[in-house]
């Protein structure tokens, strides 16, 4: 197996992990979190199974960026940024930029500092929220994986 197909096997793999588990995040677990389904401790149940994804998540996230950035070098691609026909490129990218930051900077600094106090304030708000925020992001991803797919076997809406 050469490099680059190495580094495409590994770039789909983190990217099926990454996102699957986001998206059964967004539609199974949270869910049944607002619910009730997991007891009345919504905190306890959110904290255990995010403490458990958010490092597999955070690892996905850095293969998936080492992995695309070297294809990049490699096939020398940096000219598709430059076409609208590959919007799906920029797409990748913004998707993997925004996780990036949500799960290296503004989760540990910015929300994990203030989400006890907003839970105890107001639990169903908080994560009314949290839904909120991982459907976006879900969405967008979806849009990305479909796009990505679909543009590099010659699809376009361009």
């Amino acid at each position: 197996m050469d490099d680059l197909a190495l580094a495409r096997a590994l770039h789909v793999l983190a990217v099926v992990i990454w996102i699957g588990g986001a998206s059964m995040a967004t539609t199974v677990f949270l869910p049944a979190l607002r619910r009730g389904v997991f007891g009345k401790d919504m905190l306890a149940t959110f904290e255990a199974v995010e403490h458990r994804f958010i490092w597999q998540a955070r690892t996905m996230v850095l293969i998936v960026g080492l992995s695309g950035f070297y294809m990049l070098w490699k096939f020398d691609l940096w000219d598709r940024f430059h076409s609208a026909s590959f919007w799906w490129m920029h797409a990748m990218v913004c998707v993997w930029a925004l996780f990036a930051f949500v799960l290296f900077i503004g989760e540990p600094f910015i929300l994990k500092p203030r989400f006890h106090r907003w839970v105890h304030a107001n639990p169903d708000l908080t994560f009314l929220w949290v839904q909120r925020a991982h459907w976006v992001l879900v969405g967008l991803a979806w849009i990305a994986v479909f796009g990505a797919v679909a543009g590099s076997h010659g699809w376009s809406i361009f």
